[in-house]
């Protein structure tokens, strides 16, 4: 990033949210680069960039679909990578419909099911049994997150598909994506983000002129572009843009996804989420993968191109890691007792379902979530019927002790004396009581060392899982029940030392990277591992951390003494890579596209026959040469040509149209939030089609048009943290120093919407959606600008979501305004957008205010039965009273 000629921040405050990492922004910015900051809200970030442009919250792809615009129209694209590099020239199949056809849906839309066959998305002459086809498979991925899959394991491209290389075939890639964002003119981003075009077209210019062969422009994301119903397709519409610059796999390039957390980045890697195992390996699912081979396969792709070839050797490694000489090939390597999905498995429906009393029991860890996840009152309630809850934090927090101080007990809802759940609370250690690696933003490992013993009873994640898990191998060690061997055959033998009999975290680390069953050898590569037993990983991805018996995390080497990449300070993976496919930094041939940009090049002279070389481990094999072309059918990584920099993706090239693998179709295009004051613009089709929903009477969602009464909640609210609190509050609230700090809950206001709605700076407030209604101290500012939108001005309010009942410092829990409406690939929530009404003054207090919600739910006919969500409502939606798309009945009529 310090090597950007531009960088653009949006969905991100970064300098408030991430104020390390902001810090090689201000290098870039000496260096002379120019910085952008797209968001709601001017913040800290914005007053450190160069351009601050405030953009309507959720409007995020009809912005970036503008600049795409721009750059195909006015063909400023970097048109030799874009047809070297990406799949611009690929042909596409002659029944594929775009949304321009469709009214806002692709084609093979299944209303009933709300899914797509992806069928018609295919490339020309790819047949029609491609694996991801079908609205069946489709609705199963929504249901599983298995789309995430894609992501991570690249496109199934069998042969060579046709292509134009002149980029003039009507149904080439490159001209379906020119027609697609012909309509995201400068007119219709001013009229639906409130951007004017002035401010947009000065974005377009900075972007553009800090690109191309001799110059690049990083792009910077959080969680201001993941928490809505179309996250994935914002970092989709990114991603296309800097393909088309030229900016993917080059210093100063790129797309950053910052990580809030130390090791968000690692409990995704080695994951804490229910669909995928370490290094992106899919959980197995029960309805497909009846044999170990059927599992593989669906990560391989047989006959596609890249390093997913090597699943099998990725897969054995990890079930011998996990269960050690009962692993073998007699028994598929234990495959048998991995779980499997057999649905929703998420966070929203196991809450939705201890709501139901399908849940008896619940481990929370590391998060908060009666403050901190949307929906606070359902969070709340589910865990007031669970049988038992067990608690590990540094402090007593709110899902500690939610059955005794919760909103839900002043509102009756939950009676302290009648709640049946039992709560565990264990005191866990903090970050500088333990030892281990976290995984930062950027891919890097770090060792932490212990500073200090924990106090009293404190202990370790490693320390509590590790003794959990030997308890119960000792409770059923003389057990039969074939159930039972998945936990008695676990090679769960780590070596522990202290008075605790702490685990050795790097005995730990030495696992997960991988070593020699018969000799112990740690290895050096994944390239190392086999699929035959005689070696283990835990997870392929960062096998190398542990190399030649060294903990490369821990390294510390200064800057000053090595290079400008700083390959000896911790370790990143893959093999200690700095930046992903930077195969993409050289040019066909091989040579760097500019010697200001260099970073990896092939030279003729270096080994046998040549090798790959450069500033960065390349990203690409060593020994192949540029001019490498493979051979008619072959597959995996002998079918990556010497030209093809996207090695994990089944064709090689970075995906501008994505023929499989994203629910809601093989192109970003904007649809309005979920909650929306504005009626979509662009298309008959309102929202996200697909999106994930939980219809329910305890999850209700405030109008939207073309539904009446969308006025009811007539502002746009939307929430994020800041620097002194840390998310939900618990390792801030408890802390005099930092309650201090930021002491109040507050909601922020425009000067205009404080005049409209009488709101006295430092006053209080409250503010209402169909969930909840909270109140907060007033802050009125000009950080705030009111936006003109479709003819007519739209205020935001901004809220952090940091507190809570507990701790030095308390007050109402801003997501208790969410509900729960999820992107239908990986199941995140939409947190950052929603719908509200501001009043002056306290809020009502005990069931006085659960009125207040319901007067509003009446008033705006939140408790009319929807009918089935979402679907393409037709041009007379603005005289007719949709429910998208049932006809509402309401008061008689029909």
């Amino acid at each position: 990033m310090a090597n950007a000629d531009c960088i653009v921040i949006q969905g991100s405050n970064m300098a408030e949210a991430h104020p390390v990492g902001f810090q090689w922004v201000m290098e870039a910015k000496a260096r002379g680069a120019k910085v952008i900051h797209v968001d709601p809200r001017f913040t800290r970030t914005s007053a450190l960039a160069d351009q601050f442009v405030p953009i309507r919250v959720g409007t995020d792809i009809a912005f970036l679909g503008g600049v795409i615009n721009h750059v195909l129209q006015n063909e400023l694209d970097f048109r030799e990578y874009v047809v070297a590099y990406t799949n611009a020239a690929t042909i596409l199949s002659e029944d594929f419909q775009d949304t321009d056809d469709l009214d806002g849906l692709f084609s093979g839309f299944d209303p009933e099911t709300r899914t797509y066959d992806p069928a018609s998305w295919q490339y020309a002459d790819a047949g029609q049994k491609q694996e991801g086809q079908g609205r069946q498979q489709h609705e199963e991925q929504r249901e599983t997150a298995s789309a995430l899959q894609h992501e991570t394991h690249g496109l199934n491209v069998e042969g060579d598909p046709p292509r134009d290389p002149t980029l003039q075939h009507p149904r080439c890639v490159y001209q379906v994506l020119k027609r697609h964002y012909s309509r995201y003119t400068p007119e219709l981003v001013e009229r639906v983000c409130g951007v004017s075009q002035e401010e947009f077209l000065e974005v377009c210019r900075a972007w553009t002129e800090a690109s191309g062969r001799e110059r690049t422009t990083a792009l910077v994301y959080s969680v201001g572009w993941t928490q809505h119903s179309v996250g994935v397709q914002y970092i989709r519409t990114g991603a296309i843009l800097q393909l088309l610059l030229g900016n993917m796999g080059r210093p100063g390039g790129g797309i950053m996804a910052l990580r809030g957390h130390a090791s968000i980045q690692g409990s995704t890697d080695i994951p804490t989420l229910f669909n995928i195992l370490p290094g992106y390996l899919p959980m197995p699912n029960a309805n497909q993968h009846e044999s170990f081979q059927d599992w593989i396969d669906s990560v391989r792709h047989p006959g596609s191109k890249g390093f997913w070839d090597n699943a099998g050797a990725y897969a054995v490694n990890l079930l011998k890691a996990y269960w050690g000489d009962a692993a073998t090939a007699d028994n598929d390597f234990c495959f048998d007792y991995l779980p499997r999905i057999t649905g929703d498995h998420g966070t929203y429906r196991t809450v939705m379902d201890m709501i139901d009393g399908k849940v008896k029991g619940y481990f929370l860890l590391g998060q908060n979530p009666a403050v901190g996840s949307a929906h606070g009152r359902a969070q709340r309630l589910g865990m007031a019927n669970l049988d038992w809850l067990v608690v590990r934090d540094l402090f007593e927090i709110e899902s500690a002790t939610f059955w005794k101080n919760s909103p839900e007990v002043e509102t009756g809802e939950i009676v302290p004396e009648e709640c049946r759940t039992e709560v565990f609370l264990f005191p866990a250690a903090s970050h500088v009581e333990k030892e281990g690696t976290f995984t930062q933003t950027q891919r890097m490992l770090q060792w932490r060392t212990k500073a200090v013993e924990p106090p009293g009873d404190a202990r370790s994640e490693l320390w509590f899982f590790y003794h959990l898990g030997r308890m119960v191998r000792e409770r059923l060690a003389d057990s039969t029940e074939e159930r039972d061997r998945p936990l008695l055959d676990l090679a769960w033998d780590y070596p522990l030392h202290g008075e605790h009999d702490e685990p050795s975290a790097e005995a730990v680390l030495k696992e997960i990277n991988g070593y020699e069953v018969a000799t112990g050898r740690p290895l050096s590569s994944f390239t190392e591992m086999k699929d035959d037993g005689s070696t283990l990983g835990g997870c392929w991805i960062y096998t190398g951390v542990y190399a030649d018996g060294v903990n490369q995390a821990a390294r510390r080497k200064p800057g000053r003494e090595q290079s400008y990449v700083a390959p000896e300070w911790g370790w990143a993976w893959p093999a200690n890579r700095r930046n992903l496919y930077n195969r993409a930094s050289a040019d066909p041939d091989g040579n760097p596209w500019s010697e200001r940009k260099r970073l990896v090049w092939w030279d003729p002279d270096k080994g046998e026959n040549g090798e790959w070389t450069g500033d960065d481990v390349p990203d690409f094999e060593r020994t192949k040469p540029p001019t490498y072309r493979p051979d008619e059918g072959q597959g995996g990584i002998a079918a990556i040509a010497g030209n093809d920099p996207f090695i994990m993706q089944g064709d090689g090239k970075g995906s501008l149209f994505v023929p499989q693998g994203l629910i809601d179709g093989p192109l970003p295009t904007h649809y309005e939030p979920v909650e929306s004051p504005f009626r979509n613009v662009l298309y008959g089709q309102q929202a996200n089609p697909t999106r994930k929903e939980y219809d329910r009477d305890d999850n209700p969602m405030n109008p939207s048009p073309p539904e009446l009464h969308s006025d009811v909640y007539p502002f746009v609210f939307t929430t994020s943290r800041l620097t002194e609190h840390h998310t939900a509050g618990g390792m801030s609230r408890y802390l005099q120093y930092l309650a201090e700090l930021q002491p109040e809950m507050f909601v922020e206001v425009s000067p205009a919407l404080a005049a409209e709605r009488g709101l006295q700076h430092g006053g209080w407030c409250h503010v209402v959606t169909s969930r909840a209604a909270i109140e907060g101290r007033v802050l009125v500012t000009e950080r705030l600008r009111p936006l003109r939108v479709d003819g007519r001005t739209v205020h935001t309010v901004w809220l952090p979501y940091h507190w809570g009942s507990g701790g030095f410092v308390t007050g109402d829990s801003a997501n208790d305004l969410l509900g729960i409406a999820l992107d239908p690939n990986v199941l995140i929530q939409e947190s950052k957008v929603g719908t509200c009404d501001v009043l002056p003054g306290r809020r009502p207090r005990g069931r006085a205010v659960l009125d207040l919600v319901a007067s509003y739910k009446e008033r705006s006919g939140v408790d009319v039965d929807p009918g089935t969500p979402i679907v393409t409502v037709g041009p007379d939606a603005d005289v007719h009273d949709h429910r998208d798309p049932v006809m509402r009945k309401e008061d008689g009529d029909p």
